[in-house]
């Protein structure tokens, strides 16, 4: 049995321990919002923060995963209301979102390591792949997400734009 913290809920895998993280995730904890993606870390859908750290879920099995505290999109914020997600959903940066939850949780790793990233600094951290093309928009809203954070910016979103955000994006 694997043993690690998962949105801050201890849980216990009763699966082989070379279970990829992703799957154990999705499978047997249905936090969904974990998205496969390549399988190979390279497209980054699959990122969750273990131990503070943005990680390709795919790549790391849960007995590798033992004894941490990782954290989803799920659990990232209770509304949505993460700097980063603000951010994108202000920057209409979002479209077909399959990739977003990977963003963000890279996105948020990012600014706990460094408050005041520049431009260079947040595409070299977000190596995250997405086909729709986002990257000057994303790169944008993250800047303005650590703007959020620090204190010097707020975001005030329209209810309705909040609500569309929510709607589950196809697994």
């Amino acid at each position: 049995m694997t043993r690690f913290t998962v949105n801050n809920q201890p849980v216990e895998y009763k699966l082989d321990p070379r279970t990829p993280l992703l799957w154990a995730l999705r499978d047997a904890s249905n936090l969904t919002g974990t998205k496969y993606g390549c399988g190979t870390g390279d497209c980054g859908a699959c990122t969750v923060d273990i131990d503070g750290a943005a990680v390709r879920s795919c790549q790391m099995t849960i007995a590798q995963a033992e004894g941490t505290f990782v954290t989803t999109i799920e659990g990232l914020a209770q509304e949505s209301n993460h700097p980063v997600q603000q951010a994108l959903i202000a920057g209409n940066v979002v479209q077909c979102g399959y990739c977003i939850p990977g963003i963000v949780m890279s996105a948020a790793a990012l600014l706990r390591k460094n408050r005041n990233p520049s431009d260079e600094e947040i595409a070299g951290a977000i190596t995250n792949l997405c086909r729709c093309g986002i990257y000057p928009r994303l790169v944008e809203a993250i800047g303005r997400a650590a703007r959020v954070a620090r204190g010097e910016e707020e975001i005030v979103l329209d209810r309705r734009e909040t609500a569309a955000s929510e709607e589950p994006a196809q697994d």
